[in-house]
């Protein structure tokens, strides 16, 4: 038996979300497909973070246990190869000691959210980013995100079918950074409530229109009621980028 840890990139426009589900395809079936394509086995593979439906990958991390020791390499081109029929990839690839878990041994989560500011639709980036035409005040939107910073209840950006135990989470950086007509957000924990990036994400964006002030916001925190949760921002925007150990 051996363990192997990879890192991956997909575009989650065709899937249903990282697990797999009934209703449609998810990474995690094109994975364990990959895998037995190339060995024959029925193999689980487990993910880091359970992305939603429409969410992308730049550095998913995930592992899987086969029943022979094989070259990293050999594993990885050959989870390519089976793999070259839909928008994933896996980056690289490294045997594991067998108390790793791509989940439950993570350390750190990293999240961007990216909009494109601008009136006219978008192209290269239809279903990349989301689309805000209204004019937002990124700094604005930083100064606001100071209040979401450190250990809060987060009741107030946790969708309802959240299946985590507590609401309290410890979020270690939101920052809104501007490069021309794209605003990026970049969030970082160790673990995140369901849809707690594009919860956030939304109310910010009520921020940089001057619908709500950094008080507002605060004041949403605190009450701890979904209800006070701006409106959620779409899938399309967001993307893992990396997982720390």
């Amino acid at each position: 038996m051996a363990k192997f840890r990879f890192t991956v990139e997909y575009d989650g426009g065709a899937f249903v979300g990282w697990q797999r589900q009934d209703n449609g395809p998810s990474v995690q079936a094109a994975l364990e497909e990959a895998v037995k394509g190339f060995c024959g086995e029925d193999a689980v593979v487990y993910g880091a973070g359970r992305t939603d439906a429409g969410v992308h990958a730049l550095g998913q991390v995930a592992h899987v246990t086969l029943a022979k020791d094989w070259p990293s390499d050999t594993v990885m081109h050959a989870l390519n190869h089976h793999l070259n029929h839909v928008a994933v990839a896996v980056l690289d690839c490294r045997p594991v000691d067998e108390d790793f878990h791509a989940r439950f041994s993570a350390t750190g989560r990293k999240y961007l959210y990216r909009i494109i500011n601008r009136r006219a639709p978008l192209t290269v980036d239809r279903g990349l980013a989301w689309r805000v035409p209204q004019p937002l005040d990124e700094q604005a939107m930083q100064r606001a995100a100071r209040h979401l910073l450190g250990k809060h209840d987060f009741t107030t950006f946790r969708a309802s079918q959240c299946q985590a135990k507590s609401p309290v989470k410890t979020l270690d950086r939101l920052d809104v950074e501007r490069a021309g007509e794209e605003i990026r957000i970049y969030a970082e924990a160790r673990s995140f409530l369901h849809n707690q990036v594009r919860a956030m994400v939304g109310s910010l964006k009520y921020v940089g229109q001057g619908k709500w002030r950094a008080d507002d916001l605060k004041a949403a925190l605190e009450a701890c009621d979904r209800t006070r949760c701006g409106a959620t921002a779409p899938a399309d925007g967001l993307y893992l980028t990396a997982v720390d150990y």
